[in-house]
């Protein structure tokens, strides 16, 4: 029978936590214990969020404004933590967006820009500096956010599902970096979830971003946070490679059914 893996007092750093699945995820990790790092552009929403997690759990968070695009302002955010917050065991890369939905002739490379370095080299920049601590301890879980997109390529979504399949592969070549490491690597593919996701995409438009989600049930951002937290907490010899989590209504990345009023 397996038993689940505590996580108190231990620290979490997730980043993107200012909305959406990041923030679901802070919480839930709260919730079992951990002290949060918090981590996004939007300061004012992680000390709001911050204050949340103090009077819910009595936890206490640590708030940086960061960019993960900004490889230096990573290193200077990660390389100076205060001796108390060091030790991260759980690193959620969460931080990602997509933006636009055109063929890529018709795309913008200001977009494909922003999705690249966001999506993928955010996420490097972060395990770089995260990932030796967990070495030299023996321990540690990364968590990456990847999609179904990464495995179901759509229409106008080149790039986006491009940088998502990306996530995988990375995720895959960074379990076996990481072999006898003591550090276990876990990929979260989600479906359809209800964010800010797409306004992000359709940059600000709210009711085209309504119309994804609409005819069905999509997932929320705590069931995808419930699944991370039942990743991180398996046994150490366990570890929770890929999760691919769908709506009910989900089947492929492009696939849905929806119902007609």
């Amino acid at each position: 029978m397996s038993i689940k893996t505590s996580l108190d007092g231990q620290i979490a750093l997730v980043t993107g936590a200012s909305s959406g699945i990041g923030m679901a995820t802070a919480s839930a990790l709260a919730a079992e214990g951990m002290r949060p790092i918090l981590a996004a552009r939007r300061i004012e929403r992680l000390e709001e969020l911050a204050a949340q997690l103090k009077e819910l759990h009595g936890t206490e968070s640590l708030c940086i404004e960061l960019d993960v695009r900004d490889q230096e302002a990573v290193a200077v955010a990660f390389g100076s933590l205060p001796p108390e917050w060091r030790a991260v065991e759980v690193l959620v890369n969460n931080a990602g967006l997509s933006r636009g939905l055109n063929p890529l002739h018709a795309g913008s490379t200001e977009d494909w820009d922003e999705m690249v370095d966001t999506n993928i080299k955010g996420l490097l920049y972060v395990s770089r500096a995260i990932l030796p601590g967990m070495v030299e301890r023996g321990h540690g879980h990364v968590v990456n956010l990847g999609s179904v997109a990464g495995r179901d390529p759509y229409a106008g979504g080149t790039v986006y599902c491009s940088t998502k399949a990306a996530v995988a592969m990375l995720s895959r070549a960074l379990k076996i970096d990481l072999l006898g490491s003591g550090v276990r690597v876990t990929n979260v593919e989600p479906g359809m979830v209800e964010t800010e996701f797409s306004t992000v995409r359709f940059h600000g438009d709210e009711e085209r971003a309504k119309k994804v989600y609409q005819g069905l049930q999509p997932l929320s951002p705590e069931d995808v946070a419930d699944a991370i937290v039942w990743a991180v907490t398996r046994p150490p010899h366990v570890n929770i490679q890929d999760i691919l989590i769908l709506a009910s209504a989900q089947a492929t990345a492009t696939t849905a059914h929806r119902k007609t009023e």
